[in-house]
């Protein structure tokens, strides 16, 4: 018997945390799609990528968005992916984000995902799942989206 309600306290925690992860409160701006790349805290303020433009970078970023981040942001960085589409708020245009915010900016966002205020989103922490040089990668092909 205890091991039964062990059991369903098991799955009602996961389930939360799952139910937890998918939700998110957003701010009005992050919602509307309108975001203001704010600058990001020191430790990646100053960070510049070191492949921008790098065609083979750009092509293993292109892999990797293409596995970790389309189902969200959809194909095109537009912010369409099916997994998007329930999320509050939902995800980033990414091709907005390419042209306008920082190399700091985006490494900041890929590696801290948005969790955090004022942001309050779904987006996964990257930071320990891809290493530097894969963000780095990503980063740049996000860049070639608005092109």
């Amino acid at each position: 018997m205890k091991r039964s309600w062990l059991i369903m306290g098991a799955v009602f925690l996961i389930s939360a945390l799952i139910l937890a992860a998918c939700g998110g409160g957003g701010s009005a701006a992050e919602s509307e799609g309108t975001e203001s790349y704010e600058q990001p805290p020191a430790e990646y303020a100053s960070m510049t990528n070191p492949v921008k433009g790098d065609a083979s970078a750009i092509s293993a970023g292109s892999e990797t968005y293409a596995t970790n981040c389309a189902s969200c942001h959809g194909q095109t960085g537009l912010g369409d992916g099916p997994a998007g589409a329930s999320l509050d708020p939902h995800p980033g245009n990414l091709q907005e984000a390419g042209s306008e915010a920082s190399d700091a900016y985006l490494y900041w966002r890929i590696s801290e995902g948005g969790a955090m205020a004022p942001f309050n989103s779904s987006m996964p922490a990257w930071k320990g799942v891809l290493s530097e040089d894969q963000i780095w990668q990503v980063v740049a092909y996000i860049q070639t989206l608005s092109n």
